[in-house]
């Protein structure tokens, strides 16, 4: 991964690069981390060898997976880095392209590159603060603290 900050206060715009084989989820998480980003957006194009989608079953309180193992076409990937407990969390949803055209969207659990995707970051001048809902079973932004 290469990430290049490319403006300054308060609206810090990051470009991340993931090459071949980085897992998207945990490579963005670590990013976040390390520049210390307490919110931003993100929207990224690029390529998967395969991905795992997710549809939030709300009965069971969960995401049904959904995989798909072959090379797809990043349409669109959008999400957020918020904060749960303390923690970085990164929160995204992607729709893919087959090569038949066909297109598959949803939450994205888990995706790795190939052979690259862009990213483009911009934080935000606010915390986005997550916390858990037992009634829904899943954390949702509760919290919006101006910094």
């Amino acid at each position: 991964m290469r990430a290049r900050t490319i403006a300054a206060q308060p609206h810090n715009v990051h470009i991340i690069v993931l090459d071949k084989g980085e897992e998207v989820t945990a490579s963005l998480l670590a990013f976040g981390r390390d520049a210390e980003i307490r919110s931003a957006h993100f929207t990224a194009i690029g390529a998967f060898s395969e991905i795992v989608l997710g549809f939030f079953d709300p009965q069971r309180k969960t995401y049904r997976e959904i995989p798909i193992r072959e090379q797809v076409e990043v349409l669109a990937l959008t999400g957020n880095f918020t904060e749960e407990d303390g923690q970085a969390r990164v929160h995204a949803h992607a729709v893919v392209g087959k090569r038949d055209g066909s297109a598959h969207g949803g939450h994205l659990l888990r995706a790795k590159v190939f052979p690259t995707l862009e990213v483009v970051a911009t934080e935000m001048a606010a915390e986005l603060l997550r916390q858990f809902d037992p009634e829904i079973g899943i954390a949702l932004i509760r919290q919006v603290v101006r910094t």
